[in-house]
């Protein structure tokens, strides 16, 4: 492995000789001379009005997909206008066979079918742009762009008007976009960047206006422009959106519990705004914001030492988040830390840290989500090409309601807690450098003595940057950050001892518990240096660190720290129709770990290729490589074990999803040496279309899980640490069902359901005894017959070892069976107004049983009583 690991190295150094001196060739730009309308005209989809008559057609569009720089196989044409509030587009999109345009009617953002779309680079700093995308059934999206094209948001909401029509020519977009929905500084006359595209969904051709090549290292610099925009004036203005939410549950009554008494009903009210501060920064507020409309996250069962991460689906939240994002470890080349992040949203309004321990006869009410009492974000970009984010949020001091046979109390769960993120990005040279900062803090007052396991105060930051050359091809790119954490001794006791660190490892030599401490500092970094561009060979590669000490899960999200991680990777791209490809992708990579004490963990080679067929069904795949690694965290604080090393490898296949009827399904399997483990997982899903107005898809998936080595429990038994392990053989099975009817863009309903199984089997009860033993059995000794009892009554197992004594364990096998699902009606009955009926259900239930039935388990599920929750959501947007 070593060789080939060399050999990788060296062959990435020669490359890099062999295209120093090659760049990308600089692309025309075109322009569009646009011009003023005294007289708008009507968005009605037709070409009725004589403004139009005052500006020349936009035309010759090039075919960038499948084949680049060639004809379309349908000609497109645009025209702009704008007046002192609007600017004006049509999309006349030709198609000899008319007949055959996709007209999929869906939701806003789900980009579906034939469609058109505008991209505005209104601030021109050819980092950012506006996307306005028309479907030919009339259905609209709208994008945020950023990191010059490299990320799009679709979030974004903005208010605009769109209609289009089809004729025996093709079809036709016409739209009125209101500058107040972009962003631009105060000038006499503008130049903005601009892109006009055209995608024919039965083909999955596209073809632009302002020839982009494949492969390009972004595109918002290469946009071309439009000329012509004098005197007009940004526009400062307010937003308001007020709701009201009435909200009834239903649920199982606990005759014993005095808080589950069937039901509950209770009646909200909130508002969310907007208010342009100045030309380039505009505030958004949120007082009482509500997210009972949001889809529930995906059941798993977690056994693994870390933390779940979950999207964020707020939509407070998620709009306009990528100026907050501030991701230490965002390389290319694989790591177990691409999703950790300095600002990780779903800590505000989280579930309370705090359980209270409770007597006897006692009863407790919790809130299910910490309430959010106000929120706010300035965000923006100047003219000299400063972004600018800040956010600040306060959570109240939560409280559950205590019950003791009719007399209640109060107790704190969750303290009155403040967040703050600050994030600034300077351009230079319309970002061909960027530099850039950030500044988190949570502040928590804590007047509960219980919760002193939580930090007092806690402080990360972070600078980044980044440089490219010869026509952006090359880059460097690299960030620093640091963290301070300060609380009680018990705070930072268990943030010592956390699964990021484990400072009480017998055999960590570098680090060491101190149980008095109360502050906690850490710092990390990461530098990648790459190729990006049109030519069929990129790379990169990239070294990161992070101290023992680092830490920010108070806003962020973070699993490893005392880690130090190097790789490269190195991709072939095949970008234009051959033989029977579409095109065909493949990369290879290798990455190795070391912790701070400088010893190497372990070391991985993977290789994936990724290819679309002719008839526009796909392929794609991977192998990876692990060699015999050292892990720091799989007896959970106790030493270092030797795991054997393993080969995964995984397939997918998939259709061609412009059909009315698609299908995918694909396959992992993870195998360990020496027979430590196998894992397999299958899935497959199809999405059927009978009616351009409704589509319904199936997901199902199952996995089976044979691990010798999975972790049971640690027990303290006469000073002597014993650190069990067991045979784990675990089946899951999961079936998603979505259901989408749109009886027009602005009305919709959505179904949504999720029954879910899992069942694990404990065997083969083992305590490890020489973790760094040369072979993998003699690293633990198997329970014998006599050494293992089952107490069907408590339903317990207890251990006895001659010399070190009895200990008790509760049966780790289990059950867990779960059923989610959202039916949402959705009304925008004006723009920007919506009203919501909404119907969740969930059922719960586990059994300390390892046994798999899907047939049997999948019927006490639906045996198990329902949560249901109704609510009526009503919000009305006016601008001031």
């Amino acid at each position: 492995m070593k060789k080939i690991t060399l050999s990788i190295i060296l062959a990435s150094l020669l490359f890099i000789q062999l295209q120093a001196f090659s760049q990308d060739e600089p692309i025309a730009k075109k322009t569009y001379q646009t011009a003023f309308t005294l007289s708008p005209p009507t968005i009605d989809g037709f070409m009725n009005d004589s403004c139009w008559n005052n500006v020349d057609w936009g035309n010759d569009f090039i075919q960038t997909q499948p084949y680049e720089n060639k004809p379309p196989s349908q000609k497109t044409a645009f025209k702009i206008l704008y007046d002192d509030n609007n600017l004006y587009v049509f999309i006349r999109a030709y198609d000899t066979e008319a007949d055959q345009i996709s007209r999929r009617i869906s939701r806003r953002d789900n980009f579906d079918g034939d469609m058109v779309e505008i991209n505005i680079d209104s601030y021109y700093d050819q980092q950012t742009a506006f996307s306005f995308t028309a479907m030919a059934s009339g259905a609209k999206g709208d994008e945020a762009v950023s990191k010059d094209g490299n990320n799009w948001d679709s979030s974004w909401n903005p208010i605009w008007f769109l209609k289009t029509s089809i004729d025996d020519k093709g079809w036709c977009a016409e739209m009125r976009i209101p500058f107040s929905q972009l962003r631009f500084g105060k000038k006499d006359e503008h130049i903005w960047g601009i892109q006009v595209m055209r995608h024919i969904f039965r083909l999955e051709e596209r073809s632009t206006w302002q020839f982009i090549p494949k492969g390009s290292p972004g595109m918002v610099h290469l946009f071309g422009e439009l000329h012509g925009i004098k005197n007009i004036k940004p526009k400062k203005q307010l937003e308001l959106l007020p709701y009201t939410l009435a909200k009834v549950e239903r649920f199982e009554k606990d005759g014993d519990n005095p808080f589950l008494d069937g039901k509950k009903s209770s009646f909200s009210a909130g508002l969310d705004g907007k208010a342009a501060i100045t030309n380039d920064l505009t505030l958004d507020f949120s007082i009482n914001p509500d997210f009972g409309q949001v889809e529930a996250d995906p059941s798993e069962v977690n056994l693994s030492a870390f933390e779940s991460y979950f999207s964020e689906r707020r939509p407070f939240f998620i709009e306009g988040k990528d100026i907050f994002q501030f991701q230490p470890s965002n390389t290319i080349v694989i790591n177990n830390m691409g999703a950790d992040n300095l600002f990780y949203s779903r800590r505000i309004g989280r579930f309370p840290h705090y359980y209270p321990d409770l007597d006897d006869n006692e009863y407790a009410d919790l809130p299910e989500a910490t309430t959010i009492l106000g929120a706010m974000k300035l965000s923006g970009k100047t003219k000299k090409g400063l972004s600018i984010g800040i956010m600040e949020s306060l959570t109240a001091n939560e409280k559950a309601t205590i019950d003791n046979n009719g007399e209640r109390r109060k107790e704190s769960v969750e303290p009155l807690t403040n967040y703050f993120v600050g994030r600034v990005l300077q351009d230079f040279k319309k970002g061909e450098t960027t530099l850039g900062g950030i500044v988190t803090a949570v502040n928590r007052d804590i007047d509960n003595p219980a919760l002193n396991f939580l930090p007092t105060s806690a402080y990360t930051g972070g600078i980044d940057f980044s440089h490219s050359w010869k026509e952006r091809t090359w880059y460097l790119k690299g960030n620093l950050e640091f963290s301070h954490i300060a609380g009680d001794e018990e705070a930072i006791l268990e943030l010592q001892q956390s699964s990021a660190r484990y400072y009480q490892r017998p055999d960590a030599t570098h680090v060491s518990v101190d149980s008095t401490r109360t502050s906690l500092s850490g710092y990390g970094g990461t530098l990648r240096f790459g190729r990006s561009s049109q030519k069929r060979i990129q790379f990169e590669t990239s070294f990161t660190l992070r101290s023992p000490g680092l830490e920010f899960n108070d806003i962020g999200y973070m699993r490893h720290s005392d880690v130090i991680h190097h790789g490269s990777w190195l991709a072939y791209y095949l970008r234009e129709p051959f033989s029977i490809f579409r095109n065909f992708y493949l990369n290879t990579n290798y990455w190795m770990y070391w912790d701070f004490s400088g010893k190497r963990l372990s070391t991985f080679a993977n290789t994936n290729f990724n290819s679309q067929f002719k008839n526009k069904w796909r392929l794609n795949g991977n192998f990876t490589w692990i060699s015999e690694n050292t892990s720091t965290n799989m007896l959970r604080g106790g030493p270092s074990f030797i795991v054997p090393g393993s080969k995964e490898m995984s397939l997918n296949i998939s259709t061609d999803q412009s059909k009315k009827l698609a299908f995918y399904m694909g396959s992992y399997h993870g195998i360990g040496d020496v027979n430590s483990y196998h894992y397999q997982e299958y899935w497959g899903g199809m999405e059927a279309r009978p009616l351009n107005a409704l589509s319904i898809s199936l997901e199902p998936a199952f996995s089976i899980n044979d691990n010798k080595l999975q972790y049971v429990d640690n027990c303290e038994v006469n000073d002597d640490q014993r650190y069990l392990f067991a045979t784990l053989k675990q089946k899951t099975a999961v079936f998603i069902f979505r259901l989408n009817y749109t009886f027009s863009p602005e009305l919709s309903l959505e179904y949504y359901g999720q029954p879910f199984i899992s069942a694990g089997k404990y065997s083969d009860y083992k305590c490890i005894t020489e973790p760094h033993a040369d072979h993998f059995a003699d690293r633990f000794r198997l329970f014998g017959e006599n050494e293992v009892s089952y107490d069907t009554n408590d339903n317990t197992y207890t251990f006895s070892e001659d010399g070190i004594g009895s200990y008790t364990i509760d049966n780790p096998d289990f059950n867990f069976r779960q059923f989610r699902s959202n039916l949402v009606i959705r009304w925008e009955y004006k723009p920007g107004s919506t009203l919501f009926l909404v119907w969740s259900q969930g059922r719960t239930g586990s059994v300390p049983d390892g046994s798999f039935d899907y047939g049997r388990d999948f019927g006490e599920l639906f045996d198990v009583k329902p949560h249901n929750v109704f609510l009526v959501k009503f919000s009305y947007w006016f601008s001031l």
